[in-house]
């Protein structure tokens, strides 16, 4: 086949399809993303040149320069960066695995789930000093947790000898509004501080992000990352049905709850840190699609670099346009992703 390329590796026990024209586009993405990477460590009230930049990742630069980079500015994008990365993989696995144009952690309430189970944890973890009683290391645990929960509440109440994108979405809705409503309860029961920080973080912003918070926060993403690419082939089975699924041999249930936790598992990981940056999941598997078709061999990885580009220029935008004040990257994924997911249902109603 032209334009396919096969590797066989092991004395053929593994063997690789290779399309070059989708490995050039996904060499392309990951050459912008370190472009962004750089410009973006250099903008901002101090500027610093690109190439001054690389020289600092090499230990050159003054020390003010290492000041700013490093501590101000590299702890956030690197986050923008790996949370974009989550967000856009755990979107191209569900709308796989539900086989739903419309399905992402935002749309059928995981974001939420895992948003309010987030400022549950400092509500009940802070004393009266308003200092947290227990190690900030479990906030992902408790993350991860509310994801998981209400992705397995949506999944069940969807459920009708089958699921259909329509109850999914209305459900997932639902389950949303409530995780919401249960935010917003535990904001009003915590301190005032919190429920101040609390609104910054459910919109969605990286302002805070520590090197302490980046050495937690890409090891677990890096780990998720890697099971999601081995697992694309589950994701193209799955795809076909269940019944084709089951036709071929795979074990659908329990693919689905293997599929479910590690796509729960990035969006708690970024959530935890990031806040509720919406939409990223369901536009970078869009994007992809466009581009490289609806391998999700190759899918993943390009939703992977395309939500990296997509959050790290919503912060970027947030902290150099608006100058002195900072807005956070969710208002800007919000703004683009609101109007295609309207685009995305009148399709859907269309079709």
């Amino acid at each position: 086949m032209r334009g396919y390329r096969s590797i066989r590796l092991g004395k053929d026990k593994i063997s690789l399809l290779l399309d070059t024209n989708s490995l050039m586009k996904l060499m392309i993405l990951v050459f912008l993303t370190l472009a962004i990477f750089i410009i973006s460590a250099g903008l901002g009230d101090f500027q610093v040149h690109p190439f001054t930049v690389v020289s600092l990742l090499f230990g050159g630069g003054t020390e003010l320069e290492q000041l700013v980079v490093y501590q101000f500015r590299l702890p956030r994008i690197i986050a923008s960066m790996v949370v974009g990365m989550g967000l856009a993989v755990a979107g191209g696995i569900l709308q796989g695995m539900l086989r739903n144009d419309l399905a992402a952690p935002d749309t059928i309430g995981v974001t939420a789930g895992a948003g309010m189970a987030v400022v549950a944890f400092l509500w009940l973890f802070s004393d009266e000093n308003y200092s947290l009683i227990v190690s900030i290391k479990w906030l992902p645990v408790a993350a991860f947790v509310g994801a998981s929960l209400v992705a397995a509440a949506v999944y069940f109440l969807s459920w009708k000898d089958g699921v259909t994108p329509v109850r999914l979405i209305l459900i997932g809705i639902g389950i949303s509004a409530l995780m919401q409503a249960g935010t917003t309860m535990f904001m009003v029961l915590g301190p005032i501080y919190m429920a101040s920080q609390a609104n910054i973080w459910i919109t969605g912003s990286v302002n805070s992000i520590t090197w302490e918070d980046v050495n937690i926060l890409v090891p677990v993403t890096l780990v998720l990352l890697v099971l999601a690419f081995l697992s694309s082939r589950i994701v193209n089975v799955q795809s076909l049905g269940e019944e084709v699924a089951t036709g071929v041999g795979s074990s659908v249930q329990r693919q689905h709850f293997v599929l479910l936790m590690i796509s729960t598992g990035l969006v708690g990981t970024a959530v935890a840190f990031a806040g509720g940056i919406g939409f990223v999941g369901l536009m970078a598997p869009h994007m992809a699609r466009k581009l490289v078709g609806s391998s999700f061999g190759v899918l993943l990885p390009v939703s992977a670099f395309l939500g990296a580009i997509l959050v790290m220029l919503a912060d970027l935008v947030g902290r150099t346009l608006f100058l002195p004040s900072v807005v956070p990257a969710g208002v800007f994924t919000a703004a683009l992703g609101a109007p295609y997911f309207i685009y995305l249902l009148m399709r859907a109603k269309n079709k």
